[in-house]
Order: structure tokens, then sequence, then C-alpha cells
């Protein structure tokens, strides 16, 4: 049985799944992110919405104690086409409409958006929220057929965000900023275009990213200035036969976000998604 974190060399899992085969823990990750947000004062996060347990085109990392009890921390990748618009788009499309577009052209090869990335004060300090959960978004996107991925981004991530392999979109709002998600904070619009050889990242991210990559399940101990952390990782995202990428792209083409009155009302539900 799992006992409360070892301090001094953590150990944890981190597993990757789709969202709607494993409510009971999406749950879990939807309660701490919010959390952490409520400790900053924000509430209004288009992405910590619930409605994501339920879309069949989300999946989710997240980071647990061994024994599952317990979550310290998650991300997600929620991919276009999904029963509701990827959370950018309800974040910023009354600022610039023209995300919409952009989604829709990006989303015919496959697109998503990565988003809710959050930890734990039990577990900060050891990257588990700046690296080690990042690493394994990107890992996990070739299992889902993706060729690009957008992120909405705070100020002091940008840095740590382009060293991964995203880059500024400054197509969109003011050279890729928005004030979001209040009007004191700014917000920074990001895109990585090579999930395939991820060119654009750092040689030791790229290393690192391509290492998940090739060895989905694998327990390492991770050392990040100077704290080591033991992660179990289970990035074999369970009961993929399931799964149709090019389902999830046809119904991206039917629907119309353009037609959309208000963020977060565009209702798909009706389509054919399983």
């Amino acid at each position: 049985m799992d006992t409360l974190l070892n301090r001094d060399k953590p150990e944890v899992r981190l597993r990757a799944f789709r969202a709607i085969d494993d409510p009971e823990t999406c749950y879990k990750f939807a309660d701490g992110h919010m959390r952490v947000l409520t400790n900053f004062g924000i509430e209004n996060i288009t992405s910590s919405k619930n409605a994501w347990i339920t879309n069949p085109a989300v999946f989710v990392v997240i980071v647990e104690s061994l024994n599952r009890e317990r979550v310290y921390g998650g991300a997600r990748i929620h991919v276009a086409g999904g029963t509701e618009p990827l959370p950018i788009e309800d974040a910023t499309g009354t600022m610039d409409p023209n995300v919409y577009d952009m989604i829709r052209t990006y989303g015919m090869q496959g697109t998503g958006e990565g988003c809710g990335l959050w930890n734990s004060r039990e577990i900060a300090g050891y990257g588990i929220g700046s690296i080690f959960l990042s690493y394994a978004a990107i890992a996990i996107t070739k299992q889902i057929g993706l060729q690009s991925l957008f992120a909405l981004c705070a100020p002091y991530t940008v840095k740590l965000t382009e060293n991964l392999g995203y880059r500024i979109e400054t197509r969109l709002g003011n050279n890729g900023t928005f004030y979001y998600p209040k009007l004191d904070l700014l917000a920074t619009t990001m895109i990585y275009t090579d999930l395939k050889d991820l060119c654009t990242a750092t040689e030791a991210d790229r290393a690192a990213i391509l290492s998940l990559r090739d060895n989905l399940s694998i327990i390492r101990t991770e050392t990040l200035r100077r704290k080591e952390i033991i992660i179990h990782y289970d990035l074999e995202i369970p009961y993929l036969e399931r799964w149709s990428l090019e389902e999830t792209i046809e119904n991206l083409v039917r629907s119309d976000y353009k037609n959309r009155t208000k963020p977060g009302t565009h209702n798909m539900r009706d389509l054919n998604i399983q």
C-alpha cells in the first residue's frame, strides 16, 4: 500500500488514457486542478470546465500514487473534432475569431491542444508540472495520430514551451498574445507543427521525448536541480482500437464553428463519435 510521498525521493506513476475510459480518475484530476486554480485566484479557465470528461476526443496524462488512489497532477490533449470546441477556441474566439478557421485548417490533418497542466504542492519542485508531464503529453501524440498541437501559455512558461518545440502563433491576437484568463494576465498562443520529427525542440528535449515515445512503459529515476523522483511511465494508451482520428476529423468537417453565437455553447453532441 502506498504511504505518504517520500520527499527525498518520491515515487509516482505517470499514466496515459482516454478520458471516457476512466471517468473516476478524470474527476480526481478535475478536483485537483480546480484547487490549484483557486489557490491562484483563477476560476474562469475554459480548460478547467468538466465537460471534457465525457468528450471522446480527450486524452489524459495523470500523475498518481502507485495504488492509483491519489492524483498529484496531470495534463490533457483535446483533439479538434470532439464533442466540444478546443479550450483555446472558447478562451480567445470572441477576441479573435480567426482562431476557428485556424483550428479547422490544421484539424484537417489532425490537430489538438495541450491544456490543463497542473501539479499539486505535494509534488512541486521535482519537474513534474514543468518538464516530465510535457514530455509525456507530446510523446503520446504519435499514438493519437496528431500532426500539430496548440497551447495557451502563461508568460513564464513560453521559453520552456519553445524549448519543447512549440512556436508562438503570431497570426492570432496581438502577435500571439491575449489578456486571459483575467485582464491583468497575459497568455501566449503557441503551436507545435513538427510532432513527427520534433526538429524544433532543443536537442536535449527532443531526445527525452523520443525516448519516451519509444519506451512507453518504463521506470526511471528523473533528476531536476539535484532533486530525484522515480516515475513509473505507463504511456501506452489502452483501448486505442476504439479510437478513430479519421472519424473525429469528419466530425470537425461537419461542424461549423464560425456560426457559433457564443463560445462554449456550440453543441456537437449529436455527432457520431464513439
